[in-house]
């Protein structure tokens, strides 16, 4: 175990009954075990064990709420999902005789049994039947594990926390829960008045509703800090027109704060100017996202309340070059049928429609934007003699500039994501913060055509080299279902008569002009976004749109129209199959 338990507690037959897995186990049976199972009670924000340790031990949750967190290579820790009350924690290695794999840390104040290897070894003798009730248990959850969109985690309590005494915490919680509850989910609002309440009590709470809403005043005070210890997630409320102080919050170790399972939530009063940028907010905070709630836009409010359900939905859409257009018809065809799109990312092509929708363009002004500045001509027209690139990129640059100007992409209105590769560390970079036209320059710069982005001596290049369609990404942003664009699915892009016997570059020049495009950037386009998986986009998404456009090729710019027009007409289709969880979903 990673800490000794902060408080030994005396064990008695009833307190038992609170785990399924003893409820049947004879009571004689238990009293051999007196030397072996210990009742105890350890505060939020301790580690239970670690992974790599020694698995001596399965413990049971009788009250409070256990996480589970995996360790990534490059140091982060993921959240992998909340472990409540009567579930055990840390059987499966100790079932498989293994260590730990993962680090569990209390969520927050609970009340726990451990039962020791010895222990359990001798209630598997006297009693079979209980290994084959683990049993279920273990499989029970590799099931979710493996299902194509498992939900890792489930926030039920949130602590709603106001930064300015300005800010009307009890009508945004109100405001929220009612928008919770017309998604038919019961609700209820605690405030400083619970202070003397117990575990017992809140856990109660969360057993007979589906949220719990904390609402409370950053301050150090001791219902904050016990509302920091009982949330799942925190939201921070700001607004907009303010800047943060510093400190913003006490310091706290509790792992919502300590594993950034915090978002901040900027309130705008219609036109009011804006105060710090919206990074200044996330890094005071230690936020993981960023949300925007304009209290004269409606839309915001029930996004919000989508996410803080697990009903939001995220759009993914593809790179593809000249195809990727198809992805401008499929937003046109999901805001027809009023489909929310609550997150939105992409890669190359694909980010730079998803940075329009999430700016909240109209899909007139959409294209309006993309038809002048890829289509009326071409900005890969910038042909030099290669070094780092068949275009000198000047062209593009200009127009990510006309169209994105210094715009920052936590000032997004919808929360959006672009992806590059890295070439430098051979991984994929996520672009949820910063400039944004400097994002969407690194996600579109084909390796051989348009040169590279250097930050901080990384070379970025087009995100379709390692992940065109990033469906994985969006569904480690949100709970939600995910909808997806694919435009490269059964791609064959290339004209095989442009390689036999292919002409020089100047006898191409000579014969074809400059307008037009030589063989070598489809080549180099296809190379970058070819799907190194393709049942990848099947395994993350709950709805995968693939127009039908196999004859339209990467660079065929002019073909606007009709490519729209196909990813318009794929996307109705798709619409009017739909069902299960998405079409209830989109019906609300």
């Amino acid at each position: 175990m990673g800490l000794l338990p902060s408080r030994e507690k005396k064990l008695t037959p009833s307190v038992l009954d609170g785990i399924p897995f003893l409820q049947d186990v004879p009571k004689a049976t238990l009293k051999l075990l007196e030397d072996d199972i210990s009742h105890f009670s350890i505060p939020g924000g301790q580690q239970l064990f670690a992974a790599g340790a020694p698995a001596d031990s399965i413990y049971f949750v009788l009250s409070g709420s256990l996480g589970a967190f995996q360790r990534k290579s490059d140091g982060r820790s993921e959240f992998l999902g909340h472990i409540r009350t009567g579930e055990p924690a840390g059987e499966i290695a100790l079932v498989a005789g293994e260590n730990h794999q993962n680090d569990v840390y209390t969520l927050r104040d609970s009340e726990l049994i451990q039962l020791r290897r010895q222990g359990f070894m001798k209630l598997i003798k006297s009693d079979p039947g209980l290994l084959e009730r683990l049993t279920r248990i273990l499989l029970l959850r590799l099931r979710k594990s493996r299902r194509k969109q498992p939900r890792r985690a489930e926030p039920r309590v949130f602590a709603l926390m106001a930064t300015s005494p300005t800010i009307d915490i009890d009508l945004r919680a109100q405001t929220l829960a009612n928008e919770l509850e017309k998604l038919s989910l019961k609700v209820k609002i605690v405030d400083e008045s619970d202070a003397d309440k117990d575990s017992r009590y809140f856990d109660d709470l969360e057993a007979r509703h589906d949220i719990v809403i904390f609402k409370t005043a950053i301050g150090d005070s001791n219902w904050f800090r016990m509302s920091l210890r009982y949330a799942d997630r925190i939201w921070v409320l700001a607004r907009a027109d303010a800047h943060p102080s510093s400190p913003l919050m006490p310091e706290d170790k509790s792992p919502t704060r300590q594993f950034k399972l915090v978002d901040v939530i900027l309130l705008h009063h219609g036109n009011s100017r804006t105060g710090a940028e919206p990074s200044k907010w996330r890094d005071a905070a230690k936020a993981s996202r960023i949300f925007h709630w304009d209290g004269l836009n409606d839309d915001d409010c029930k996004r919000l309340a989508r996410v803080m359900a697990g009903r939001s939905v995220g759009v993914v859409l593809s790179g593809g070059g000249a195809r990727a257009y198809a992805t401008i018809g499929a937003v046109r065809a999901l805001r027809e049928a009023n489909c929310p799109i609550d997150f939105i990312g992409g890669t190359s092509m694909g980010a730079v429609v998803g940075a329009c929708v999430a700016a909240r363009w109209s899909d007139d002004e959409i294209d309006r934007r993309i038809r002048k500045a890829f289509v009326s001509s071409n900005p890969l027209s910038d042909y030099n003699l290669p070094v780092v690139g068949l275009v000198k990129g000047h062209r593009v640059d200009n127009r990510l500039a006309e169209n994105f100007g210094d715009l920052n992409i936590e000032a997004l209105e919808i929360p959006f994501f672009a992806i590059s590769t890295n070439l430098t560390h051979g991984s994929i970079r996520i672009h949820n913060e910063g400039e944004l036209a400097r994002a969407l320059r690194a996600s579109i710069a084909l390796p051989g055509i348009l040169p590279p982005i250097v930050e901080n001596e990384d070379i970025l290049v087009d995100g379709g080299v390692l992940n065109n369609f990033p469906a994985d990404v969006m569904k480690d942003l949100h709970r939600g279902k995910i909808i997806g664009v694919d435009v490269t699915q059964a791609d064959r892009g290339l004209n095989p008569d442009d390689f036999v016997n292919p002409l020089g570059f100047f006898h191409w020049t000579f014969k074809n002009g400059f307008s037009t495009p030589p063989p070598i950037a489809a080549l180099l386009m296809r190379a970058a976004t070819v799907s190194l998986n393709p049942l990848d986009a099947t395994q993350h998404t709950d709805m995968l749109i693939t127009p039908d456009i196999e004859d339209i090729e990467l660079r065929d710019w002019k073909a606007y129209d009709e490519v729209v027009e196909r990813g318009y007409i794929s996307t109705k289709k798709a619409l009017a199959q739909l069902t299960g969880p998405l079409a209830r979903t989109l019906s609300v």
